[in-house]
């Protein structure tokens, strides 16, 4: 379960690095966060702080999904005539 966004009286700055701290360890844990997030979004029925905090965290996943995919593709293009070379993934 992701843990509290924010809270009120926290400055923006701290807001950010509550955000970004605690990154999913997979994709797909990112992706089901993401689903999520949406969804408490999309009710409605989230105050307004809750609203921007959630917005900020689907902006910090959204961006881990893409360095992840990013990765992969950079993996698949290591392939070169069938073979696949030495690869290290960057985390």
């Amino acid at each position: 379960m992701p843990k509290a966004i924010a809270s009120s009286g926290n400055s923006e700055a701290s807001t950010k690095a509550t955000v970004a701290a605690d990154l999913p360890p997979t994709y797909e844990a990112a992706m089901k966060e993401l689903d999520q997030i949406a969804e408490r979004l999309e009710s409605g029925e989230v105050p307004l702080e809750q609203l921007l905090a959630g917005y900020q965290r689907a902006t910090v996943l959204m961006q881990f999904c893409k360095e992840r995919l990013q990765s992969v593709e950079e993996q698949i293009k290591v392939l070169d005539d069938g073979v696949l070379k030495s690869w290290k993934p960057q985390v």
